[in-house]
């Protein structure tokens, strides 16, 4: 899925930061922005079946990964409570490599046509930045150092391509009407971190973030969506 990346190669570009480890929102590693990041995490995603899945713990974190720059996400398959609070909660283990880069959402969306979320670029755009628009509170920190301003994260793709898409897709999780082989425009938006090479040996990633639909909660209906993942990543020796 993506070429092999020399390590002077995906950290060419990285300037100062607030925030050492991570690459800046404005850098391109691996000679891509973090929007166009953001486009291939969801053809990552999307490219496997539900029963077959990291984000649905069906498959391990290695899954559909290849190169220098590996995907980790929360936990797609929710529980919504009585209150209707949805929640999602992911608590993994991955092993990588010496000179892996992880990317990772802390909140997300993407919207398509095929969803019914827009027919132009800029209709799709709008869905999904009206997501980002409901996003209440966010974190993530890295060996228990929290990342700061988490705001300048914000990656905005432009018009891409999901699919061709497996049989027993996430489209059709979610009740669209998607055949294997479909593939439809989408715009995705959202937080998203690039984290540079971690040493060897063992480390914990841990994100999430809450997005508020429902401001009276005396209203039926979805009001809230929690989402909170923990990592253990291990870095060996290639």
């Amino acid at each position: 899925m993506f070429i092999l990346l020399s390590l002077t190669a995906i950290i060419d570009g990285f300037g100062a930061t607030d925030n050492p480890g991570i690459a800046p929102p404005d850098s391109k590693p691996g000679g891509f922005s973090y929007g166009e990041w953001n486009a291939k995490w969801w053809q990552w995603a999307e490219s496997m079946p539900i029963n077959a899945n990291p984000l649905f713990d069906t498959a391990p974190g290695s899954a559909g990964q290849s190169g220098d720059v590996w995907f980790l996400g929360s936990a797609i398959n929710t529980e919504q409570k009585p209150s209707g609070e949805v929640v999602s909660k992911a608590d993994r283990k991955l092993t990588v490599t010496v000179g892996t880069m992880l990317f990772f959402p802390i909140m997300n969306v993407e919207g398509s046509k095929l969803e019914g979320d827009g027919d132009t670029e800029l209709d799709l755009k709008n869905y999904a930045s009206g997501f980002v628009g409901n996003i209440t509170d966010m974190f993530a920190d890295i060996d228990g150092v929290p990342v700061k301003d988490l705001q300048q994260y914000r990656a905005q793709s432009t018009l891409f391509t999901i699919g061709p898409l497996p049989d027993n897709n996430i489209f059709q999780f979610f009740g669209a009407r998607a055949p294997a082989g479909s593939t439809t425009p989408s715009v995705a938006d959202g937080f998203y971190l690039m984290l540079e090479p971690l040493s060897i040996g063992t480390h914990t990633i841990h994100f999430g973030g809450t997005a508020e639909f429902i401001s009276d909660p005396n209203e039926p209906g979805f009001k809230l969506f929690k989402q909170e993942a923990t990592y253990q990543i291990t870095v060996k020796e290639k």
